[in-house]
């Protein structure tokens, strides 16, 4: 029964994206400014390690939950926690290119200059800011490997003692993983400007992360339903629920994103402010209003519908806007930090081409197991649903 649910022939597409990923990071090398690379290598880098640390939460909140829903994508998220160790590497250059991005607090002379970047010295090293790095990495890799570990041996043993163990580790991970999430946003992140805090920042990233992996998921699974064998077990009810979690993470996000921006405007604290006057003049206020509108007013109409969440078509197109939209809020983010403006064409550059890699090693591991977990206890019940979905 197993080889029945065998992933299709996908090497054509994972060549081509690898073929395109390392030509466009190529590209980025032409126009050689030292600082300008290693920012849009940082803004390429996060969006798509982002979606495997995101599925790595949405595949630990199946374990949790249960349901039809998380077991149709699992195999999707699994493989797309699989990319963690490559991404884990791909973040040396950004540990080599740390003075240009972190100069305010990497240079001892200018942080000198600022009391606040100053009394942060003991936090923000590069060697502490490595050592946290690692650890960072460990526990999102450590977490993935025992998760695809024992889903693996459920498969080929049938035993539901895998199954508990896969719960019980998902409960404190999820804890630890949101932690080091938050953590890791203000270590990579908020520190590119050392003198603004937020204590919502972490909560963000947490969100964007999430909702960025399940609508590259949403994605991947309408594009593979269309054939074999997916098209013999996905229905229409469990894109209605997966619609349903993409409604609650988008307005998850705007909650934490309004949230924040509302407590610095209604404090109008110099030190606070700051951070969004480098992002509110010209064309960053206009993609803003873009934001606003596509990011967050459109997906939430028309995710309202219960025919659109239904429709495979339709969910996957509201997907790909949300994907598009998450790399334009990520750009707006971290780019006016360096001022950048000049320079959005690079990280474009970077997010298609990161892109290409990220897909390549996603591919890769999606054809390693099958599609769907037959041994799972949910089996039978998720092929009752798909009879009821029809």
């Amino acid at each position: 029964m197993s080889t029945s649910f065998n992933p299709p022939n996908l090497t054509r597409f994972m060549r081509r994206a690898l073929i395109a990923g390392v030509v466009l990071i190529l590209l980025m090398i032409v126009p050689w400014n030292h600082d300008r690379f290693f920012e849009a290598y940082l803004i390429g880098w996060t969006f798509w390690t982002g979606i495997a640390i995101g599925s790595l939460a949405l595949l630990m909140l199946q374990h949790l939950t249960g349901g039809g829903w998380g077991f149709v994508i699992r195999r999707i998220l699994e493989a797309s926690t699989r990319t963690l160790p490559a991404m884990a590497v791909l973040f040396i250059p950004i540990l080599l290119g740390a003075h240009s991005l972190y100069h305010e607090w990497m240079d001892e002379a200018e942080a000198q200059k600022h009391e606040a970047v100053a009394f942060k010295a003991k936090y923000l090293n590069f060697p502490f800011f490595t050592v946290r790095a690692v650890i960072y990495f460990a526990v999102w890799i450590l977490l993935a490997y025992f998760l695809n570990r024992w889903s693996l041996a459920q498969d080929r043993t049938a035993d539901n003692r895998y199954t508990s163990n896969m719960r019980v580790l998902s409960g404190p991970g999820m804890v630890l993983l949101i932690f080091s999430v938050t953590f890791a946003s203000v270590d990579w992140y908020m520190s590119i400007e050392p003198e603004w805090f937020s204590t919502i920042y972490g909560f963000l990233f947490v969100a964007a992360w999430a909702l960025s992996a399940l609508a590259f998921t949403i994605a991947a699974l309408a594009t593979l339903s269309k054939d074999e064998p997916l098209n013999r077990i996905v229905a229409p009810l469990h894109f209605h629920d997966l619609g349903k979690l993409l409604l609650a993470l988008v307005m998850l996000w705007a909650y934490f994103a309004f949230s924040q921006y509302l407590i610095i405007w209604s404090g109008n604290l110099p030190e606070e402010i700051v951070w969004y006057l480098k992002r509110i003049p010209g064309l960053w206020g206009g993609t803003i209003v873009a934001i606003a509108i596509l990011h967050y007013a459109a997906p939430f109409l028309f995710l309202l519908s219960r025919s659109v969440k239904r429709n495979p078509r339709t969910l996957m197109m509201i997907a790909g806007l949300i994907i598009v939209m998450r790399m334009i809020d990520l750009i707006w983010m971290i780019a006016p930090a360096f001022g950048g403006k000049n320079w959005v064409w690079l990280d474009a550059i970077a997010l298609i081409g990161f892109g290409g890699l990220w897909l390549a090693v996603f591919t890769w591991q999606l054809g390693k197991r099958s599609l769907i977990p037959i041994n799972d206890p949910q089996y039978e019940s998720v092929l009752e649903q798909m009879h009821a979905g029809h």
